[in-house]
């Protein structure tokens, strides 16, 4: 017989303990739970177990299933004439029911804790009308979708308790997990729904599994997956705004800190105190980080605002301390006498250095920055100034990922701000010869490396990879061409003008 297309998908057994006619089940046997419901008889006599029929949910009264054997009398009589499942009050069981032989045989066996009586209606009720059972699930995950509130942990285990079945995870919209369980990621034929972000990306995706692989219940599934996008959007909005809170109060506590004392000792005492709940550290000396978002990180102001993902990740990364927004920048800072009190200005900048670049490899993948290190800083009467020099630091940082300290900034850092866009032109007609005789760009490269080292061959030899002599034979050519980088009028310009072109290369 050929089923119509608009009927509505029969129940199946697993289904039975999903949408949870049955309150207070416990399903016994792997194998057969996607098997459909057609119908319901209630068995209290052993001979009645002769006249099953397919596709039936047996259900064993009381007294029956108290008599030994007769469950797995049932079970069996069950799988000879493809029965559906085997329905037992719990406590007319014994303590061990027979679940293994439910397994062996692909013959579920539920137990209820009911009356095998209103245990059947219940049955029929919801093999009759299957869409009915789908829609009571659906009411019953709004209503706890509801009492979870926006708290996306809460929302998790709301639909963990709606989709006993189902394993749920919420990942980033690149599949990272921020909650849930890891093993749905692992999933081909999983069922997402996203949720979108206040400027219509995806925010964060819903997964899910279901152990269940019946007709229709990746549907059902998904549909109870939407009822929680809304929960999760206002935890998203939540968050978004104490994060825009957190960020605008530490910025007003940062300028307070930092500032001219014209509010007296008393207001700057108070500051100090606010400063210091929050684990701030005010004992110099203080070592300052800038961090520079890359422009193409937030789409070139279009994108999200960068500030919460570069918090939660310098949470994750960072070098300790703060992280407050400050123009272009974010800034923070730490004690740098923690780890190393006597060590000096010069080895805590060092060490300063190495972490900031670790700290901006790792953050990579997710934020491009360049930073800055700046100080030490005497305390926070002083640690403005440092601050304002590790921003500076990394508006001259050549890229993404790299690191520049404030008090090592060269020539190279220095012409690597200049507006190229606006140079290259004239960077041409100075170096014109040289491009023209300079086929692969090795002349040009030469140059500017012997420039950056202060006109030394060797220096420049060991970073371009190649012998003295080939640096010495280049800059003869070089030289040749009409240009002298040991002439100081000629000096700037080159350095310049190669620096320009290389950034545009």
């Amino acid at each position: 017989m050929v089923r119509r297309s608009d009927l509505p998908a029969p129940m199946t057994v697993a289904e039975l303990v999903q949408y949870g006619p049955l309150p207070g089940v416990r399903l016994f046997g792997e194998a057969g739970r996607d098997v459909e419901v057609l119908d319901v008889r209630i068995v209290d006599r052993r001979e009645d177990l002769d006249g099953l029929r397919p596709h039936t949910a047996v259900v064993l009264t009381d007294a029956l299933a108290r008599a030994g054997w007769t469950v797995e009398m049932a079970l069996r009589k069950a799988w000879e004439h493809a029965a559906a499942c085997v329905v037992v009050p719990e406590a007319a069981v014994a303590a061990h029911p027979p679940g293994a032989l439910a397994d062996r045989l692909g013959v579920p066996l539920l137990l209820i804790g009911e009356d095998a009586l209103e245990g059947a209606v219940r049955i029929a009720a919801a093999v009759s009308r299957p869409d009915a059972g789908r829609t009571a699930l659906l009411a019953q995950a709004a209503q706890r979708l509801a009492d979870a509130g926006p708290h996306a942990d809460r929302v998790l285990a709301a639909l963990h308790a709606v989709l006993p079945a189902t394993s749920v995870a919420l990942t980033d919209p690149v599949g990272g997990l921020l909650t849930g369980r890891r093993a749905v990621l692992e999933a081909a034929d999983a069922v997402r729904v996203e949720v979108p972000g206040p400027d219509g990306r995806p925010l964060a995706v819903l997964v899910a599994d279901s152990r269940s692989k019946t007709v229709g219940w990746a549907t059902t599934v998904a549909a109870v997956l939407r009822l929680a996008v809304a929960q999760l959007m206002a935890w998203s909005a939540t968050r978004r705004l104490a994060e825009e809170q957190l960020g605008r109060s530490s910025e007003l506590l940062l300028h307070r800190l930092t500032g001219a004392n014209s509010s007296g000792e008393e207001a700057h005492a108070r500051t100090r105190t606010e400063a210091a709940a929050l684990g701030w550290a005010l004992s110099g000396p203080l070592i300052a980080f800038a961090l520079r978002p890359a422009v193409d990180a937030v789409d070139a102001g279009t994108g999200p605002e960068p500030g919460p993902a570069l918090r939660a990740l310098w949470a994750r990364h960072g070098t300790g301390g703060p992280i407050v927004a400050s123009g272009d920048c974010w800034v923070s800072w730490c004690s740098a006498a923690a780890d190393k009190p006597d060590a000096g200005p010069e080895v805590w900048l060092r060490q300063a250095e190495a972490q900031l670049a670790s700290t901006v490899r790792a953050m990579a993948a997710y934020l491009p920055v360049a930073g800055g290190v700046a100080g030490p800083a005497a305390g926070p009467d002083t640690l403005g100034a440092a601050l304002a020099d590790a921003r500076a630091a990394a508006a001259v940082a050549a890229v993404p990922g790299s690191v520049v300290r404030a008090d090592r900034m060269g020539p190279a850092q220095l012409l690597s701000a200049l507006p190229t866009d606006t140079l290259r032109r004239p960077a041409e007609v100075v170096l014109g010869p040289l491009l023209r005789a300079d086929r692969d760009g090795t002349l040009l490269r030469t140059l500017a490396v012997v420039l950056d080292q202060g006109a030394a061959p060797s220096a420049a030899a060991e970073i371009l990879g190649v012998h003295r002599n080939t640096v010495s034979a280049r800059m003869e050519r070089i030289r040749s061409l009409g240009f002298d980088p040991e002439d100081p009028a000629q000096r700037l310009s080159l350095h310049l003008a190669c620096r320009v072109l290389l950034a545009e290369s």
